[in-house]
């Protein structure tokens, strides 16, 4: 298999089955921006959920970006860790950055408000795969770690490295 650097991109979405405070914190601050947020895009109040918003007024697609502000302490309190994805021997992947992304809302029940969480880590080595199993290295094949794809895992960027010239210059270089 030739190698690859490679970045993964990992969906957490929550909803009203959330479950850990991480998550129902989450909801609850991005909820409250929603509806602080989209009077802007719903003027007079005659426009409930956030699909109505976006078909009526396609801006009310910023609510994406302008939610992430709300929920800025929760993922800085995660320390750049996935919560909901480890490695096989259990340790939380890194990410580089997050994107908050509006599934869906209500302005009159909470239970309808759903995002999502995009986590992408920096540049991997694919080393290897393994069935199911990626054989990964965030610092040039120096130590390596395994992950498992999974539901809400993807490769979201793949760079192809010719395996005869590879060293640790065109690693950094790709």
């Amino acid at each position: 298999m030739s190698k690859a650097i490679i970045k993964l991109t990992y969906k957490q979405v929550i909803d009203s089955s959330a479950n850990t405070d991480f998550e129902r914190g989450i909801l609850s601050a991005s909820y409250r921006e929603f509806l602080l947020k989209s009077q802007a895009y719903n003027p007079g109040n005659m426009l409930k959920t956030f699909s109505e918003m976006k078909n009526n007024d396609g801006r009310a697609n910023s609510l994406h970006y302008k939610l992430s502000f709300s929920i800025g302490y929760f993922i800085e309190s995660l320390k750049n860790k996935i919560p909901v994805l480890t490695d096989t021997l259990g340790n939380n992947i890194t990410f580089e950055v997050s994107h908050l992304e509006l599934i869906e809302s209500d302005i009159t029940d909470i239970s309808a408000h759903k995002i999502a969480i995009n986590y992408i880590t920096s540049d991997l080595l694919l080393m290897n795969t393994i069935g199911e199993y990626l054989v990964l290295s965030a610092n040039h094949g120096e130590s390596t770690f395994t992950v498992k794809m999974q539901d809400h895992l993807a490769i979201s960027s793949y760079h192809n490295i010719n395996s005869a010239g590879l060293n640790k210059q065109n690693i950094l270089a790709a």
